[in-house]
């Protein structure tokens, strides 16, 4: 069950990157709460989950987000990293 809640928080966070992708502006409280979620999931990097650093890494580009125009680019592939991680899970 907790695996498919941790799924979740992938699938919403990567539902944040692709409306940022498609030029749909989410609201500041959606990125904030997507970027406090995958940074807390990414603190499991420190037992030795590597797959934790893309959520450090997403989180840190959807703060980035925020205050910076940053290149399209720059967010298809946590969008589609996440998904594919959201996918595994629900499965």
């Amino acid at each position: 069950m907790i695996i498919k809640i941790l799924g979740f928080i992938d699938f919403l966070a990567a539902m944040a990157f692709l409306m940022l992708v498609f030029g749909i502006d989410p609201f500041l409280q959606f990125i904030l709460f997507c970027s406090g979620l995958l940074f807390m999931k990414g603190l499991f990097i420190f037992s030795g989950d590597v797959l934790s650093g893309i959520d450090l890494m997403a989180s840190l580009l959807l703060i980035l987000s925020i205050f910076f125009q940053l290149p399209i680019i720059l967010f298809y592939f946590p969008a589609f990293l996440l998904l594919s991680k959201a996918v595994v899970s629900f499965i």
